[in-house]
């Protein structure tokens, strides 16, 4: 019962979401387009909530998919470091001073899927000398990538000028602002690709969440799997982060209430990871909103503020098994 109480909260919280913000809504005024309420309802507030649930069902389904193929509740595209890779080749973008680069497309969303692959490639590539490489050795790596990554950052901060830190400080903290559908239908369409492909491979992930060694008796190429979703998934992170900047802990909170109130296998978890990480970050985003703050409080503080305490109770439940 408490589950269906959640989900139509959830749905209810998405539907009002667009009507909540610093400024009143009359919706009488809706379909007057000339009217100031129309311009805030249709260009402002609902491409930010379509944009943030997208934004959701990307950091979930990537959580998910992480958690699966190292089979480790704690592994994350934040945790692993490749959000880190992916705001640092935003940050030399943004130092850089770079437009567009090919056929329009921003040089700041090339160099943040560069990071993002980069590291995906780079612990592919360190995992074979490691003993462990699913379980904790990995994600020090992963821990220690992007301490390299922050360090990296601040250099970049102490080489900008006082307007490039301003924009980077203010991208580190991640933000769902934004005008018009451009970004959110971008974002859509690679959360659907994202979505199709992990949900065309759900019983491959689901031999390879039990072992490697079981999906290989079964006649699953996994190292052909495990690269096409990683690839597709650090696509989708990289393209993410270049808009947003890092929105952490959504990837690993949102898997395990999914578990938690739906225990399933993985196949059965897909679709339902999806939607409540979209819904979830629409949650988040709506608290913002509604804070009586002289600015906006950034998205990712809020995510980090639930998901910190959250990762050190999967640390302490952990480690008492």
């Amino acid at each position: 019962m408490i589950r269906y109480i959640l989900w139509i909260l959830l749905i209810f919280i998405l539907l009002v979401s667009p009507f909540v913000g610093a400024v009143d809504i009359h919706i009488m005024e809706l379909m007057d387009f000339n009217s100031l309420s129309s311009y805030i309802f249709f260009d402002l507030r609902l491409p930010r909530v379509l944009f943030a649930f997208c934004a959701g069902v990307i950091l979930a389904l990537s959580g998910l998919l992480f958690q699966t193929l190292f089979r480790n509740a704690l592994m994350t595209p934040y945790t692993l470091g490749i959000s880190s890779g992916a705001v640092l080749g935003a940050g030399i973008a943004i130092k850089l001073g770079l437009g567009s680069l090919f056929f329009g497309i921003g040089a700041i969303s090339i160099f943040g899927f560069l990071g993002a692959i980069l590291t995906v490639f780079l612990l592919i590539y360190l995992s074979r000398f490691l003993k462990s490489a699913q379980h904790e050795s990995l994600l020090l790596l992963g821990i220690a990538l992007s301490l390299f990554y922050t360090s990296a950052l601040m250099i970049v901060f102490y080489l900008g000028s006082a307007m490039q830190n301003d924009i980077l400080i203010r991208f580190t903290m991640g933000s769902l602002s934004v005008i018009g559908w451009q970004s959110p239908i971008t974002l859509g369409i690679i959360s659907s690709i994202l979505f199709l492909s992990i949900y065309r491979y759900r019983f491959e992930l689901q031999l390879l969440s039990i072992s490697q060694t079981q999906a290989n008796l079964k006649g699953v190429n996994t190292k052909h799997v495990s690269l096409v979703l990683l690839i597709i998934s650090s696509f989708a992170i990289g393209t993410l982060v270049s808009i947003s900047g890092p929105i952490g802990f959504i990837g690993l909170i949102v898997p395990h209430i999914i578990t938690k109130i739906h225990p399933a296998t993985v196949n059965k978890r897909i679709i339902k990871t999806a939607l409540f990480g979209g819904f979830f970050l629409v949650l988040c985003d709506t608290i913002t909103r509604s804070l009586s703050t002289q600015s906006e409080l950034p998205i990712g503080i809020v995510t980090a503020l639930v998901g910190g305490p959250f990762f050190i109770y999967l640390i302490i439940t952990k480690d008492k098994k």
